[in-house]
């Protein structure tokens, strides 16, 4: 791709990705209106958005005073002399700014000749001609007298000469440019010329300019923010706000296939806006055309051997293309390396017989350039040499021998190719590279494609949907029954059905889902079914039969949960059991590793230990890289267990980035889910909303529509742990229409965000009624995950007599309660028991040990302190007084003024002293607003630490000494000294680092 000659385009938008290389730009500019000039090179591959940058720096130079003109090469046959030294004193011509010929210096006569004649010259008006007989003025009188006129035009403002694409100029423009380099430092002048990285014997003159330059600057494509914002602002250009679906879809596309190159993202983008939508394959007509005209300059057959060279796909190996052409090596080589001075073709640094398309979209462009009878003779011819240059079709000749078998009309042999291309991709630990690939066998499928290769592309293509994430990227018919499923056997057919069935649970579609579970169930023996296999004790010998009813009950075991029913999850576990057992008697290790975490997480709450040890055991079965996915899988298992008992989230944090790595989105976001969670529970609420933002922007995009609902009722959590209530409302307006797409979630609804915002509303009969709600919901439909059943609901059952040792006992016994969060809160209620059964000092031990446990979540310790402190002193157990004012204090500071003023009446009830709030608390150190020191008392204490008497703290705050007195008295009290000599010695260096 290049940008087009575009010497006059207007600026439009802002510029974006390049604000490093204006403000050095800028720089240099200030300097020319400083009287130091300067020759600056801006390289960069074609289509990076050079011209672009040199409209940007022209206008910022008009802005500042300077004057400013640009000229370029143009685009005829054959190098006009001096082309872009005439039009940019053309354009100087137009203001009137160039001298007459008469006038004294004789600079005037010389560019009257310059430019073919007098006509614009002085006059201000015309635009003069250019004519041939410009080519008599010698180089360097031409430079001088150009020199002088830019310099004097300029005149203390500055004076801007951009010359577009160098390497295209005349030989008499780059002798003037060479003398200007050695003579601009002394005149306020700046030359910007912009080039290509300068390759090959062809470009010799401007790589010596360029090493000469006083500055040189090299553009780089755009990294994927800058073109996700580009793209934006192309979308958004005078049609409003664009759809984020859109946005990344040409992020995407550019990123991928173009290398983040500004000129295809914008010619993306339009195609885009005036067609509804970009192709999905092809490249833009404008792009297209672009990369046609830069091949016809490499020779009259360059355009057809490089279209061939596409045909094979992104990269090609010499000798194919020599056999597929039926030209030889030898002859094929200078078309080759200028190819790749053009930046077209990148050679492969270790191996000289491969070559790879710079992008993707030129090899398109050029692959879609090829007549369509062009295209059948040589993508045969090329098919034939790769198998004879690539026995076996090793590594990616697979897929490529697959693309030239599709181009020559061999759809069979292409969907086999495509179809053994996946199967190895998998094996490689690629799946989304498997997906790809799969997705391109399936839009070949038709009746001439035997049922049997069509059932097998059909079954993958939904299992690396499934192992990807990428529902979105399926085709619109991939969800579709096949025609002709009726051909294929009973198990074939189940087994299909149950991989939609896992599809559409993904999708949060779990209505859908559950139909064709039921039908794969029903085909597999089921009432009135035609099979007769019902489980591992009707197996048929076949190990295909075996392959399909596993593969039935592990979507059973991911999809039962799903079903509205109170025992939904038992029944979930029992598929698992039953897919564990049928796939170990049919040596199926990927199945039982599956069966293994499906089982492991449905037994979780209830029993960790063999949870752990399912998990354990499943990242074993499968060894090499076929096994990575399951590894993954199974160390995020195991990583979401150690954060969820021990409150340490780093081996979560890991084992997601390799999950992004391996290209295994649901893993990615069950583990971000787990982690955004506990920064909620840390109190980290920006962190955990940047997390949430992110993940439910890529669920979206994925068609991830049960991440989506969870995603979103992470943020209802997270608003609701902070307390606010309008950002709960809002939350959960936006939860409500997808609650549905992953059952089981209104139990946390209710217990996780609305219960918890109660609490901290110092609302507790609206807490209880939902903690009770949550009960319900997850008694008709059981949650998956924990929604305070066993730590915050738990302690305001005990404390409202609700919950007694019974069921405290039965509670804590579940392996649920071991979770670090639920602890603390599970600890208190301990604790509370124990005071009421008159054992003070073990309730009080039991608190110690829950606060140690809060440890890593601030709100869930001053939560349990304020609601277990009231129990604490009727029943004469612990520090009431002490976690009451430590409560307090966290709250005030965390802006819960409701749960705040509780604590404070709290202690009024205890007659413990209460803190007044006024301003400047926050100046008052931590240890000592722990104390209960006011505002005022921490002024006395400061000059009480410095020796000062109580006169003289009178005299210094305006206060009678008979209120320091009582101040003085206040503050022994609260912090249990002796004498104010004592208070002095231990408060000095307490209150010297507070603020003044």
């Amino acid at each position: 791709m290049t940008e087009p000659h575009a010497c006059t385009d207007p600026v439009r938008g802002e510029l974006v990705g390049r604000g490093e290389e204006m403000s050095r730009l800028t720089a240099v500019l200030e300097e020319a209106r400083s009287g130091r000039g300067a020759a600056v090179f801006v390289s960069g591959e074609p289509g990076v958005g050079k011209t672009r940058f040199a409209a940007e720096v022209i206008a910022g130079a008009r802005a500042a005073g300077m004057l400013a003109v640009r000229g370029c090469p143009g685009t005829v046959d054959g190098a006009v002399p001096y082309r872009p030294l005439v039009e940019a004193l053309l354009a100087l011509a137009r203001t009137g700014r160039l001298p007459a010929p008469g006038e004294p210096g004789g600079h005037g006569r010389v560019l009257a000749r310059l430019l073919g004649g007098n006509g614009g010259i002085g006059g201000g008006g015309g635009t003069g001609a250019v004519r041939t007989r410009s080519s008599v003025v010698p180089p360097l009188t031409a430079a001088e007298a150009i020199l002088r006129t830019i310099a004097g035009a300029g005149g203390r403002r500055g004076f801007l000469l951009v010359l577009d694409d160098l390497h295209e100029a005349d030989p008499g423009t780059l002798a003037v440019v060479d003398y200007l380099v050695d003579q601009l430092a002394a005149v306020p002048v700046v030359l910007l010329a912009t080039t290509v990285p300068v390759r090959g014997t062809g470009h010799g003159a401007v790589a010596a300019l360029a090493a000469r330059a006083h500055r040189t600057l090299a553009l780089a494509p755009l990294a994927p923010a800058d073109v996700r914002r580009m793209a934006s602002d192309e979308l958004r250009a005078g049609r409003g706000e664009p759809a984020p679906e859109l946005v990344r879809r040409v992020t995407g596309r550019a990123v991928d296939e173009c290398g983040g190159l500004p000129f295809a993202v914008r010619e993306l983008a339009r195609e885009l806006a005036t067609c509804g939508a970009p192709a999905a394959t092809g490249a833009p007509p404008t792009v297209a055309a672009n990369v046609l005209r830069r091949t016809e300059r490499l020779g009259p057959d360059a355009t057809r051997l490089l279209g061939v060279a596409a045909l094979f796909g992104d990269a090609f190996a010499v000798p194919a293309l020599a056999c597929a052409t039926g030209r030889t090596e030898e002859e094929l080589a200078p078309l080759l390396r200028a190819a790749a001075h053009a930046f077209l073709l990148v050679p492969d640094p270790a191996d000289p017989e491969l070559f790879a398309f710079r992008h993707a979209l030129a090899g398109r462009a050029l692959r879609e350039g090829l007549a369509p009878e062009e295209r059948t003779r040589a993508a045969r011819r090329a098919v034939r040499a790769m198998a004879e240059g690539h026995p076996g079709l090793p590594g990616p000749w697979c897929a490529r021998a697959a693309a030239l078998h599709a181009a020559a009309g061999d759809t069979e042999a292409a969907v086999r190719h495509y179809a053994e291309a996946a199967r190895r991709a998998t094996a490689e630990g690629a799946p989304d590279r498997a997906l790809a690939l799969l997705t391109t066998a399936h839009g070949l499928l038709s009746p001439a494609v035997p049922s049997e290769a069509r059932a097998a592309v059909r079954e993958r293509l939904l299992d690396a949907a499934v192992l990807t994430g990428h529902l979105a990227a399926l085709p619109a018919d991939a969800l579709d029954l096949p025609r002709d499923g009726h051909g294929l056997p009973a198990p074939r057919r189940a087994a299909l059905h149950a991989r939609l069935a896992r599809v559409h649970a993904l999708a949060g579609r779990p209505e859908e889902a559950l139909r064709h579970l039921d039908l794969a169930r029903w085909l597999l023996g089921g009432p009135g079914g035609p099979g007769d296999l019902g489980g591992p004790s009707g197996l048929r010998d076949s190990r295909d039969d075996a392959e399909a009813v596993a593969v039935v009950e592990l979507a059973a075991a991911h999809v039962e949960p799903s079903r509205l029913a109170p025992e939904r999850l038992r029944t979930a576990a029992t598929a698992a059991r039953r897919a564990l057992a049928t796939a170990l008697a049919a040596e199926l290790p990927e199945s039982a590793g599956r069966a293994l975490l499906a089982l492991g997480h449905l037994t979780r709450n209830t029993d960790a230990d063999t949870a752990a040890q399912h998990f354990t055991r499943a990242r074993t079965l499968v060894p090499g890289p076929a096994g990575i996915p399951l590894r993954i899988a199974a160390d995020g298992c195991l990583a979401r267990l150690v954060l969820w008992r021990d409150g340490v989230a780093a081996a979560v944090e890991e084992v997601r980035r390799e999950a992004l790595r391996a290209g295994l989105a649901p893993q990615a976001h069950e583990l971000g889910l787990a982690l955004a969670l506990d920064r909620v529970r840390r109190g980290e609420s920006a962190a955990a909303r940047e997390l949430i933002r992110d993940g439910e922007a890529d669920a979206s995009h994925r068609g991830l529509g049960r991440a989506v609902a969870l995603w979103r009722l992470a943020d209802a959590v997270r608003a609701a742990h902070r307390g606010r209530r309008d950002e709960l409302r809002e939350a959960l307006e936006r939860f409500d229409p997808v609650a549905d797409a992953a059952p089981g979630l209104r139990a946390m609804e209710f217990g996780l965000a609305r219960g918890f915002c109660s609490l901290l509303e110092e609302d507790r009969e609206a807490a209880e009624r939902e903690f009770a709600q949550a009960l319900a919901c997850h008694a008709e439909n059981p949650a998956t995950g924990d929604f305070g059943r066993y730590g915050v609901a738990l302690l305001c059952g005990v404390l409202a007599g609700r919950a007694g040792r019974r069921h405290h006992d039965r509670a804590t016994a579940a392996s649920a309660a071991e979770a670090r969060w639920n602890r603390p809160f599970a600890g208190l209620a301990d604790a509370v028991l124990l005071g009421r059964e008159g054992r003070p000092d073990r309730a009080t031990a039991a608190a110690g040990a829950a606060l140690r446990a809060a440890a890593p979540y601030p709100l869930a310790r001053h939560l349990g302190l304020r609601l277990v402190a009231r129990a604490a002193y009727e029943d004469g157990w612990g520090a009431p007084a002490e976690w009451a004012r430590e409560a307090e204090e966290y709250f005030h500071g965390a802006g819960l003024p409701a749960v705040a003023g509780a604590c404070r009446a709290l202690l009024r009830s205890m007659g413990a002293p209460v803190r007044q709030r006024r301003s400047g608390t926050e100046l008052v150190p931590p240890g000592l607003r722990r104390c209960g020191i006011t505002v005022r008392e921490f002024e006395v204490a400061r000059l009480l630490a410095e020796r000062f008497g109580n006169r003289d703290i009178a005299g210094r705050l305006h206060i009678s000494p008979r209120t320091v007195e009582k101040h003085v008295a206040s503050l022994l009290q609260k912090t249990g000294h002796p004498n104010r000599a004592a208070f002095a010695s231990a408060a000095r260096e307490l209150v010297a680092g507070a603020a003044p």
